[in-house]
């Protein structure tokens, strides 16, 4: 599966050793010809990961590239990284949310945002054509970079819009499931700084998931019964590579990771305005929630949907000067930060946010506007274009945005149809206020799909 900004596959069928070098000399050679050959080099925990290390800093190294080799880290903390060594470009080697048999390469710019669907292609082409290589005198080197988590972490202590007394005073307990992804090298020692007591599961960084690593209801009961019989605050759940977050309430509930963005957007927006003058900006995807677009219009700010995909997202948010922004599936990207989903920004927005309004994660759920939002999957295979245009005849009330898929939309709910950028596979996200509607939704889609 090709991205915009890297690649994804099978390990040892359709990811190899092989290619995986041949695409990081083009990431390399990518940045020589902008003259700027420092490339860092992340991954998560996955068993395949050493393997396609080696061959990725080959690679590298074969075209004249110099490796800053960070390790197992988050993905957002290589991204702080590639800004911090005013690097020319970073690599990223995690499949994300996939299973363990998927391993993926992710392309970083200079500014730290992932690349573009122009820069990418033009990776991919070096890649084809075979990149330059340098000669015996001009091959790179590689060293460490041992303090990235710590820098990481310490950034997003230093925000402002987090009150670390406030946090500590609170004395927190969390359960916490960081499914043996690189969530344990990072997760564990933040929230020991800002006091918290933590009850885990999973913490080991091997990359032997001990159940399906997308942190989604289904896949979060372990995290659950943790909380109910530890008697936590709370639960936290992240995904192998740590951009994403997910919640379980005091009672053990998965609570959906929309929930995680519209928490964050709730603590920023009520500790700042718009440095820019005029109401703050929201910047968020086609696909989040609308408990998401709630909170935003109750701090008065500006609300804008882009299309799906991180590097979509963030160049909006740059784009709009916004305060704050990210995806529905508990992605926070803070730009005070960096323009990157950061689960562990996000648990401190999340900390901060209770341990400022007193009260629980279940009452502060309740509180807010219910809608049911629904998941469902297509096979892919045919051309979508007579699909979409025969919902729009279908539905002519809705406001239709084409950008990404077909999303039409009604004041209280929304289909969103679109080609999978991470699987072979035709997405269908439907919300309404109730489950029946929402299903009513998706049926449509299913129908005029087969």
């Amino acid at each position: 599966m090709i991205s915009v900004s890297g690649m994804r596959g099978l390990v040892g069928t359709d990811l190899t050793p092989e290619l995986v070098a041949r695409h990081a000399a083009a990431l390399g050679a990518w940045a020589k010809q902008k003259n700027n050959p420092l490339v860092v080099l992340g991954r998560d925990a996955r068993t395949s990961g050493p393997m396609f290390a080696r061959a990725a800093t080959a690679g590298l190294m074969s075209t004249g590239a110099e490796v800053i080799d960070l390790g197992i880290v988050p993905t957002p903390t290589v991204q702080l990284a590639v800004e911090y060594h005013h690097a020319g470009a970073g690599l990223i080697l995690t499949a994300s949310h996939n299973p363990i048999e998927w391993n993926a390469l992710k392309f970083v710019g200079p500014d730290g945002i992932f690349l573009d669907a122009a820069d990418g292609a033009t990776v991919r082409a070096l890649a084809e054509t075979g990149p330059p290589r340098a000669d015996w005198n001009g091959i790179g080197g590689v060293r460490a970079d041992p303090d990235a988590v710590e820098r990481h972490l310490a950034a997003i202590l230093a925000l402002s819009v987090i009150d670390v007394a406030a946090i500590r005073a609170r004395k927190f307990h969390v359960g916490l499931d960081c499914v043996r992804g690189a969530g344990g090298v990072a997760l564990p020692p933040l929230l020991e700084r800002l006091g918290v007591r933590v009850s885990g599961i999973h913490l080991d960084p091997d990359g032997r998931f001990p159940h399906p690593p997308e942190p989604i209801p289904e896949n979060l009961r372990d995290l659950g019964n943790l909380v109910r019989e530890s008697g936590a605050d709370l639960g936290l759940a992240v995904d192998p590579d740590v951009d994403r977050l997910a919640l379980v309430d005091e009672q053990g509930n998965a609570i959906g990771e929309d929930y995680t963005l519209a928490l964050a957007v709730r603590a920023v927006l009520a500790g700042t305005g718009n440095p820019n003058g005029g109401p703050p900006v929201v910047v968020v995807n086609l696909s989040t929630s609308l408990v998401v677009e709630d909170a935003a219009r109750d701090f008065g700010a500006r609300f804008v949907r882009a299309p799906v995909g991180e590097a979509n997202v963030a160049r909006s948010i740059r784009d709009e000067g916004a305060v704050i922004g990210g995806e529905g599936n508990g992605g926070v990207i803070l730009p005070a930060l960096h323009i990157g989903r950061d689960a562990p920004l996000g648990v401190a927005l999340i900390l901060h946010h209770l341990a400022k309004i007193g009260t629980s994660l279940s009452r502060v759920v309740a509180a807010a506007p219910r809608y049911t939002i629904l998941k469902a999957k297509a096979p892919r295979g045919r051309d979508l274009g007579p699909l979409f245009e025969g919902m729009r005849r279908r539905f002519p009330d809705a406001a239709a945005d084409e950008r990404d898929g077909l999303r039409l939309a009604w004041p209280d709910r929304w289909l969103h149809v679109r080609p999978s950028g991470t699987e072979p596979i035709v997405r269908l996200i439907a919300e309404a206020p109730t489950a029946a509607d929402a299903e009513q939704l998706v049926a449509a889609g299913r129908e005029l799909l087969t």
